[in-house]
């Protein structure tokens, strides 16, 4: 799972230039996220997802 998210962040992330208002990024997150929590952590992650969009504030939110 990890290469996948490196794929994303080298290859396709930079062609939407720094649109994410957290950080660390929600691709980030994802992979820490899944990391520490496996599958529990898709509730975490989607909950983050949901906040990120034009009219969130953002800022710091670690896991």
């Amino acid at each position: 799972m990890d290469k996948l998210f490196q794929f994303y962040q080298k290859w396709i992330s930079p062609f939407f230039g720094n649109s994410c208002r957290f950080h660390p990024t929600c691709s980030e997150y994802t992979r820490l996220c899944l990391h520490r929590y496996s599958w529990k952590g898709w509730p975490k992650i989607f909950w983050r997802l949901l906040r990120c969009h034009p009219y969130c504030a953002g800022g710091f939110d670690p896991l």
